[in-house]
């Protein structure tokens, strides 16, 4: 049964999320709707980062540590950039497939592999610190905390490492669903907890000293009679903000739970494997079918729902002074209005595609493209 689940991997991810060419009943992606635009993107600085996501189904995000921009291709090239100029600081070449994308603090830059490997780099000269091996390979970008580095890897397992020497200092094993999607979401890590969403519509906490379950909580229940109906991974990853946890599943709900019991404080219905922004007292989540939608807080109702995009497979949304800001397969980076939903801006990033998680600093927006180009951009 794991043999037959590890060989699906790689065919879901286009099975489920994306379009299938060779299926008469599938719909093309809805043509780009004209606008009128009010918002201007400025290119910044624009750079290629090797390979970029590659071939497989990868989610390799870049992240901003001070002053520095990292991102990490699937053959192994890490580059430190400094974010405002795009300068180059070092290049360091792994020479063994990252699939984890990168997270970077406290004086490290960390990515995953596909061979269950976690490489810690100096953040300041791109020397490596130290390796570990993990029980399998590491789709998400690791967390890390002043003496952590927690990892969740593709089988659902949880393995705390100690931050200075990569040894392991307690692993969790959860039994994943028996298909799932490619990929998982990052762990989130706290003073006190190690979360996680898992395959089985499960998010749960964890004692971040010693691997001891605080907490667990069902967001989504599988149902149908197939085990493609029956997928509901938490593949977006966790949206930590004052004391609550956003998270939605495929084919489940999108909910607020409390950071320190698990308790759900709202949830609806929803379906997508990308994640959630928050802003405005509203979260804002990329459906799998390419609507866009608006959940007030305080009454899980929709504000607003976009759906002029469907079937074009869009990015997790971020959100960017008072827009939302997501991609697009064929390399587009939209801007909606968070107060409405209307587009308010468009740019092409990458024909490859923009599959990464727009990252936001401030006034600057990083996109990194399925191709390898990263580009910096502000609003004119």
């Amino acid at each position: 049964m794991m043999r037959w689940k590890n060989a699906a991997l790689l065919a879901l991810a286009v099975l489920v999320v994306g379009c299938s060419s060779n299926s008469k009943k599938e719909l093309p992606p809805a043509e780009l709707p004209d606008f009128k635009e009010e918002v201007t993107l400025q290119k910044e600085w624009s750079r290629s980062i090797g390979n970029g996501q590659g071939d497989i189904y990868n989610m390799l995000e870049p992240v901003v540590d001070g002053e520095q921009i990292f991102a990490a291709d699937v053959e192994g090239l890490i580059v430190s950039m400094e974010r405002t100029t795009g300068k180059v600081s070092w290049k360091k070449e792994l020479e063994v497939p990252v699939s984890g994308a990168v997270a970077a603090g406290y004086g490290m830059v960390v990515v995953g592999t596909l061979k269950g490997e976690v490489i810690a780099l100096d953040s300041s000269t791109g020397e490596e610190k130290w390796r570990a091996k993990v029980p399998s390979e590491v789709l998400s970008a690791p967390a890390i905390s002043s003496d952590t580095v927690l990892v969740q890897t593709q089988d659902d397992t949880l393995v705390a490492l100690d931050a200075y020497s990569g040894q392991q200092r307690w692993i969790f094993e959860n039994t994943p669903a028996v298909l799932t999607l490619r990929g998982t979401g990052s762990p989130v890590l706290t003073n006190q907890l190690a979360i996680a969403g898992l395959s089985s519509g499960k998010v749960i906490a964890l004692d971040a000293q010693r691997g001891i379950p605080v907490w667990e909580q069902r967001v989504a229940i599988p149902q149908g009679r197939s085990e493609l109906d029956r997928i509901v991974d938490i593949d977006g990853g966790l949206l930590l903000s004052g004391g609550q946890l956003y998270v939605v599943t495929y084919q489940g709900r999108v909910a607020s739970l409390d950071l320190e019991s698990g308790r759900v404080l709202w949830q609806r219905e929803a379906s997508s494997s990308m994640g959630v922004a928050q802003g405005f007292g509203n979260v804002y989540v990329t459906l799998a079918s390419g609507t866009v939608e608006s959940i007030d807080e305080r009454s899980a109702s929709a504000l607003w729902s976009n759906d002029a995009l469907a079937r074009r497979q869009l990015s997790a949304p971020q959100v960017f002074s008072s827009y939302v800001a997501f991609g697009d397969l064929e390399g587009y980076l939209h801007l909606i209005s968070q107060v409405d939903g209307r587009f308010v801006g468009r740019i092409r990033i990458d024909s490859d595609g923009l599959r990464a998680r727009p990252l936001v600093v401030g006034d600057w927006l990083y996109a990194f493209g399925n191709g390898g180009k990263l580009v910096a951009l502000t609003i004119k």
